[in-house]
């Protein structure tokens, strides 16, 4: 049905539905495409310190990420899918999505969302809806069981 899947994974559980929802749909012939967007840690201000940057290496963010997708193409492929994996970094993981679903040719879009409205969404924000905005193709959301 569908040649290109793609499926944001930030590694929690309720992402990782979308997952299933992707062997359902795509076709003996597509490729599932599991991404993770990094962020880059903002300057920290603190009372006593001042201004500070977290410690955390760009590199070690990128080899962390590819090892958790990697874990998942390695199930998908003991499943008889054909899958692959790419980490993108992108201050607005949203933007990151749309941007690599218009790069590389995606069909769909499968993600996870909480689901959430009013003041949570407003606090939060919605990436789901920033990707439902721009996606340069059709996009489906698995939502969360969550009743919160």
């Amino acid at each position: 049905m569908y040649k290109r899947i793609l499926v944001p994974l930030d590694g929690s559980e309720l992402a990782e539905k979308a997952i299933e929802q992707a062997t359902h749909l795509c076709a003996e012939v597509g490729e599932i495409i599991l991404l993770q967007v990094i962020r880059m840690p903002l300057p920290v201000m603190t009372p006593d310190i001042g201004m500070t940057m977290p410690i955390i290496h760009r590199d070690d963010m990128v080899e962390e990420a590819m090892a958790y997708l990697n874990d998942w193409v390695d199930i998908l492929a003991e499943q008889g899918y054909e899958a692959s994996a790419a980490v993108v970094e992108g201050d607005n993981v949203a933007d990151a999505i749309v941007a690599y679903a218009k790069n590389n040719e995606i069909g769909l879009i499968i993600k996870s969302t909480h689901g959430r409205g009013g003041l949570s969404r407003l606090v939060f924000g919605s990436v789901a809806e920033a990707v439902l905005r721009q996606a340069p193709c059709p996009v489906m959301f698995i939502r969360s069981d969550d009743t919160d």
